[in-house]
């Protein structure tokens, strides 16, 4: 596959990455060639599409008591109803009733006893993360879509090396359309280092013959750590993280130094088991061989109140994370407030929150006013119409490029992942989102919210209509390619 075959796919597949319009301009010639291979792909992906939720509660038979882990197994019902009372008594009362409904459509328990620590933007992740890498005894699991060869990059890559040859098993998953721009020789050097990595469906059908899939991609980002420390959200490991968002430093950068804004989260506690059994899982997809026997899994004690979900989904699999999204904005009775990066929602994600507005709830979205995506911005836009007549509040960020895919509803029920709400996510990508049940990190993530607010600026219903027939075209030519984004 030549080179410029493969920056075409980079266009495709991954709307994140503003080269690709600069690579459509400059390869327009390719697409006569690749013609007869992306037919085939649009022909074996026609069929798929996500499922009807619009009735999914209706249809569901919840528990009475949702069920908890806890360090030591499941929790009796009497005794998890109880600890769920007293975590949640300053809760909305619908709460329990939402917990025990997305049980019902995902099948995985709440976990007790973690801690959840909230990080903002590249620096303090970055941080944190090299500082538990740092310190690790055992074993290092990394999965990432991105993962660049550049001075962010090296230095992350250099102390996974330092770790591997003081003796830590470094396990390492990247995806193979999110690294196209990173040179190989960069995998190349920790591989002879000791690294153990495993590229995540090559572009090259050759390289996986017989399990190519090139339009599935793995987009989580996942670290965890001597399998007692876990790091999930939406950062990459690239120089655009290596500042803090304009509006977050002080404004004090010029706009061009302005870090990208995101959202990642550090976790300790039982819950970290069950995101160390969803690299393990990936790791086993691409049939390249088990991971052998480590400490994967030590003893975990609680170190925290928090009640959280973990939610892993991938292509053909159940929608969990589709799921839980679509209950807890259809079971909000006071507030939805979501920032998503990329915002592409299919039919019934638009409906559900246009019913959440025209039924008294408070529906904001903080969305981008600046991109690194043309396509993905313009087919995003193209539901503001809709959206604003329903009485959703839109707002768009300005000056950062908004990266964050998080939301939190009537100040309780929480989500920090990997996951945008877009047909790609949902349909077509390995995602990875942590639900956080309670006021307290609901509180944290509401005074997140306010700050993405004060940094963003309102779009009104009035200025809306009153936009240039050029920007519409671009809307529909680019909900065209939605089920691409």
């Amino acid at each position: 596959m030549t080179i410029a075959i493969k920056k075409i796919f980079s266009l495709m597949l991954h709307a994140g990455h503003i080269l690709g319009l600069r690579l459509l301009r400059s390869h327009i010639g390719v697409w006569s060639r690749l013609l007869p291979l992306t037919a085939l792909t649009v022909t074996l992906s026609a069929c798929a599409g996500l499922p009807e939720v619009n009735y999914l509660g209706e249809t569901l038979s919840p528990k009475a008591t949702p069920t908890v882990e806890g360090s030591k197994g499941t929790i009796p019902a009497g005794k998890a109803s109880a600890l769920l009372s007293k975590r949640w008594a300053k809760s909305p009362d619908n709460l329990k009733a939402i917990a025990a409904l997305e049980e019902a459509a995902t099948g995985e328990p709440l976990v007790a006893g973690n801690k959840v620590t909230l990080l903002l933007d590249g620096p303090q992740t970055m941080a944190a993360m090299m500082d538990a890498i740092s310190k690790a005894k055992d074993t290092i699991n990394l999965e990432t879509y991105i993962f660049d060869e550049d001075e962010l990059g090296m230095r992350f890559a250099n102390l996974l090396m330092e770790k591997q040859k003081a003796g830590v098993r470094v396990n390492i998953i990247y995806d193979c359309v999110g690294t196209l721009e990173t040179p190989q020789e960069f995998f190349t050097n920790m591989r002879n280092a000791g690294i153990h990595l495993m590229p995540f469906n090559p572009v090259n059908p050759f390289k996986r013959f017989g399990h190519w899939d090139v339009n599935n991609r793995d987009h989580r980002k996942l670290l965890i750590v001597d399998g007692s420390v876990a790091f999930t959200g939406g950062v990459n490991i690239s120089k655009v993280y290596s500042s803090s968002s304009f509006f977050r430093s002080g404004g004090n950068k010029p706009a061009s130094k302005a870090g990208w804004r995101d959202t990642h989260i550090r976790i300790e506690g039982p819950a970290v088991a069950a995101l160390q059994l969803t690299f393990i899982e990936a790791w086993a997809s691409q049939e390249q061989g088990d991971l052998p026997d480590q400490k994967f899994f030590p003893p975990l004690s609680p170190v925290g109140d928090k009640l959280v979900r973990v939610l892993a989904s991938e292509p053909d699999g159940d929608f969990d994370i589709y799921k839980a999204y679509i209950l807890a904005i259809q079971g909000a009775k006071k507030s939805i407030h979501i920032t998503s990066a990329y915002f592409v929602p299919d039919v019934q994600m638009v409906q559900a929150l246009c019913d959440a507005a025209q039924r008294g709830v408070d529906v904001k979205l903080v969305l981008p006013g600046v991109s690194d995506s043309g396509l993905v911005y313009h087919a995003g836009r193209s539901f503001y119409a809709k959206l604003l007549q329903s009485g959703v509040k839109i707002f768009q960020l300005q000056v950062s490029v908004l990266h964050a895919k998080t939301a939190v509803i009537d100040g309780a029920w929480s989500t920090v992942g990997s996951t945008n709400l877009d047909t790609r996510s949902f349909l077509h990508n390995r995602e990875l989102n942590v639900i956080v049940l309670g006021d307290s990190f609901g509180d944290d993530m509401e005074k997140t919210f306010d700050g993405d607010l004060r940094g963003s600026k309102e779009i009104s219903k009035e200025e809306w209509e009153k936009r240039p027939f050029g920007d519409k075209l671009k809307e529909w030519a680019a909900m065209r390619m939605g089920y691409w984004l």
